[in-house]
């Protein structure tokens, strides 16, 4: 007797094929949750080519190309162009200065960057004092649709220095320069980093002051998005001590906004290019106030607040860009696989073993049969013959029955069972011949 003592590969696909079906509904629904792969070109839209805005856009534009995203940079003419770029999907982050946005939910800061000072620059043989004093003077205030020309409106109207009075002219910020140092403008109104290379020349150069507020306090009571800073004597310069005394300044904050469905993972990577390039102390605040989930243009976004809180995500922090933001956008196909798939596994030794043992035991069901007839004591020798030619059927049909090691028992102790039936009929017949 030939005992085939083999895995019953039949029964093992039987189990498999539904559970692979199962696994696969369960990923392909998960997957429908999976968020895409950040896009590769992005673009921002910053501000005059030779202001502080373009110049930190080039520098964000470094750091994200080490992780292979391309950052297009735009110039434009300011804030208000920034915020219509923006709505319009023409960028997809953009500058802004703080008091020159309006509430709008589609849009989201990553944080206030810096202050930008207020400087207003004037002619020497000036006595200015108050803002109001600037009525009847020609006074560059920047290109409409940038935030120096809603600002400088804003705190001239407040001390009725407007239009009918006043000469404005409205050149970007490079012109305001050149006609002032030409002697075609009384004064330039400027917002931007103290950085800037036109406010760099103008406090070095003698022939111009810087306005002094000295109502600032006033000033940032009537517009709260406004802080009062102080530029002290000598900081820009301390050998040629420029400033020679301290002057008071107004200043908003630089604000990056972004979209409402920007990728999360890139406005990680903003925000660590922001941390690289704003971290630092400067002129007007102590390190690591900036960036800074104060001041903002707009609501800070979710994953801006979570950054200021607690830093970058532990795979982004610890992997590189690209795969931990496929492991994260993965983590949603992980929990089906711990809450099915794994339970599955665990049941599927149990099940096979089940099935192999099914196939040994209903074989006792005819067994049982057989063994109720041969309890009938009237059977003729023809029935005891075809009830052993039954029995040694069945036996070869047992015999054939692929099982693994682990089932061989059940199937001997059956053949075991087929013989003690068959020596039973033998003995009966036998008995019934006597």
């Amino acid at each position: 007797m030939n005992i085939k003592r083999k895995p019953s590969y039949k029964e093992l696909i039987l189990i498999v094929l539904p559970l692979l079906a199962l696994i696969y509904a369960s990923f392909w629904g998960a997957y429908q949750f999976v968020s895409p792969a950040p896009p590769r070109d992005i673009s921002i839209s910053s501000g005059n080519i030779h202001g502080a805005y373009y110049m930190y856009a080039k520098k964000y534009q470094d750091e994200l190309a080490k992780d292979g995203i391309h950052l297009k940079v735009l110039e434009s003419k300011g804030s208000r162009e920034n915020i219509s770029r923006l709505l319009n999907k023409e960028a997809d982050v953009a500058f802004v200065q703080g008091g020159t946005a309006y509430a709008d939910e589609k849009l989201l800061s990553l944080g206030s960057l810096y202050y930008e000072p207020i400087t207003i620059f004037y002619k020497k043989d000036l006595k200015l004092q108050h803002l109001s004093d600037f009525a009847g003077l020609k006074i560059s205030i920047g290109v409409d649709g940038s935030g120096a020309h809603m600002l400088a409106s804003q705190l001239f109207a407040i001390n009725h220095v407007n239009s009918q009075n006043t000469q404005f002219i409205y050149l970007p910020p490079n012109e305001s320069l050149a006609k002032l140092k030409a002697g075609e403008l009384d004064a330039v109104f400027y917002v931007s980093s103290i950085y800037s290379s036109n406010i760099q020349e103008l406090l070095h150069n003698q022939d111009f002051h810087l306005f002094d507020f000295s109502r600032a306090n006033a000033y940032a009571q009537v517009l709260p998005f406004l802080s009062k800073i102080t530029l002290y004597e000598g900081i820009v310069d301390f050998k040629k001590n420029i400033p020679e005394k301290p002057i008071t300044l107004l200043a908003p904050t630089a604000n990056l906004v972004v979209r409402d469905d920007i990728h999360k993972s890139l406005s990680i990577l903003l925000l660590q290019a922001i941390e690289k390039n704003h971290a630092s102390n400067n002129l007007f605040s102590a390190a690591n106030f900036f960036p800074s989930d104060q001041l903002t243009a707009f609501p800070l976004s979710d994953v801006a607040q979570r950054f200021l809180a607690v830093g970058p995500p532990f795979l982004i922090k610890y992997l590189p860009f690209w795969i931990a933001t496929f492991i994260d956008r993965m983590i949603v196909l992980i929990v089906p696989f711990l809450l099915l798939i794994l339970p599955l596994f665990k049941i599927l030794p149990p099940v096979y073993r089940w099935r192999i043992r099914s196939k040994v035991y209903r074989w006792y069901e005819q067994l049982q049969k057989v063994d109720d007839k041969t309890r009938d004591n009237h059977l003729s020798d023809k029935e005891y013959d075809f009830l052993t030619h039954e029995l040694e059927q069945m036996s070869e049909e047992v015999s054939k029955l692929h099982t693994p090691l682990s089932n061989a028992d059940q199937l001997y102790n059956l053949l075991v069972h087929i013989d003690l039936i068959k020596k039973t009929i033998h003995d009966k017949k036998q008995q019934q011949n006597d």
